[in-house]
């Protein structure tokens, strides 16, 4: 990379990776501490968790177009402020309708897709791939160093210093996207990075996509949902403070590192994509099964290991699926509707598994959770179902 894309690469992925982390730390937290806010239930606090899927999901593909008539810059700046505006509104709440409103607005500064194009606007076509896989990298740092901090900053200042935190880590950003990102010259935007009006039917037409889009959605609904759980277990089963909790979450994050690794080098070195991918949807059916009757805290810590290597893997692997899969001069439109099926699924999530725990409880909840994986594998089980012929190959 030239110094100029080093600077980019590295400038967006801390951006990113700042946004991502004020919207993940709260994902350990909601469950515990929003249940001393007036008119909490776990149909309010589910939606809480999961509302800024919705907006994200809205908003995602719209924003990103609207980068192309005003520029990157303009749209990225402005979509922090209004993330900035939303963690204060929450960060104020007194009541859980609040936080509700204040996850919302923070959802609504939706970005992701135009910092994907601005990496693709200061890159050269060979390094783009590696620029934004660095990228995409932080988002998983940011989902795990979330899972520590939270815990962390709530101890100190409960609930609202969370979201004084993220409100500054958003701050921060308008800084760094106007002191340290780049600025790409007057016209140079790639229309292989944004989504295509005219591509969104053919794009919902290809059953290798459809598949690829129904599994991110299925795996950030049971990510959500199991967040709404997990939380108590952890109080009632293994009887840690919430201000501990986070002392379970780093040693079960590193350790599926030892869990993940593996089964990547199975899938890329040895051809053993398809198989890796099953494996990886059968741990969390095993995790959910273990999680959902903990006989002991060491069952309940193997659970959530089982779990964080299912979703590691699952997490790393399926964008680099959807890139290979997609058709000529689609990856932008295929990449802005994945995208939309994962924000899809953590608003349903959190908002029907908050329904479904408020209806039937634990059990109802990770039942349907366990039913939603068990068709997941079915889907994927047949052999040409995951890359069966990449759409260059047939001919699109």
């Amino acid at each position: 990379m030239t110094p100029l894309e080093r600077r980019t690469v590295s400038s967006l992925a801390l951006l990113y990776s700042f946004r991502m982390l004020g919207l993940f730390m709260v994902l350990p937290l909601l469950a515990l501490y929003a249940a001393d806010l007036p008119g909490a239930d776990p149909l309010t606090i589910g939606l809480a968790l999961g509302v800024y899927g919705l907006s994200q999901a809205l908003l995602q593909i719209p924003l990103g177009w609207l980068s192309d008539k005003l520029g990157r810059k303009p749209v990225i700046v402005g979509g922090l402020l209004v993330f900035a505006l939303g963690s204060v509104v929450a960060g104020m709440a007194e009541t859980i309708e609040g936080v509700v409103v204040g996850r919302a607005l923070q959802g609504a500064g939706a970005i992701a897709s135009t910092v994907m194009a601005l990496v693709a606007d200061l890159t050269r076509e060979e390094q783009r791939t590696k620029a934004m896989a660095i990228v995409g990298m932080s988002i998983g740092l940011s989902f795990a160093m979330a899972l520590v901090l939270g815990p962390l900053v709530a101890a100190a200042g409960g609930l609202s210093a969370v979201f004084w935190f993220t409100t500054v880590l958003a701050i921060v950003g308008v800084a760094i996207v106007l002191l340290l990102v780049p600025t790409p010259p007057v016209g140079q935007m790639y229309d292989e990075v944004g989504a295509r009006r005219g591509l969104f039917a053919r794009s919902l037409q290809d059953a290798g996509l459809l598949r690829l889009n129904f599994a991110v959605f299925s795996l950030h609904f049971v990510l959500m949902a199991l967040f709404l759980v997990v939380p108590g277990l952890l109080l009632e089963v293994a009887g840690l403070d919430r201000n501990s909790h986070w002392m379970v979450y780093l040693p079960a994050l590193l350790l599926s590192i030892v869990g993940m690794v593996p089964m990547m080098i199975m899938a890329e070195r040895k051809g053993r994509l398809h198989a890796m991918f099953l494996l990886a949807i059968v741990l969390l059916i095993l995790a959910m099964t273990v999680i959902s009757a903990p006989a002991s805290p060491l069952l309940l810590y193997l659970g959530m290991w089982l779990f964080f290597v299912g979703f590691n893997y699952l997490e790393a692997t399926l964008p680099s699926l959807v890139s290979k899969m997609v058709f000529a001069g689609g990856k932008g439109t295929a990449l802005g509707v994945y995208s939309t099926c994962q924000f899809l699924g953590a608003f349903a999530g959190g908002a029907l598994g908050g329904w479904l725990l408020k209806s039937g409880g634990a059990s109802l909840l990770l039942g349907c959770c366990l039913g939603l994986s068990a068709l997941w594998l079915v889907v994927f089980l047949p052999t040409n179902s995951l890359l069966g012929a990449p759409a260059a190959a047939r001919g699109e």
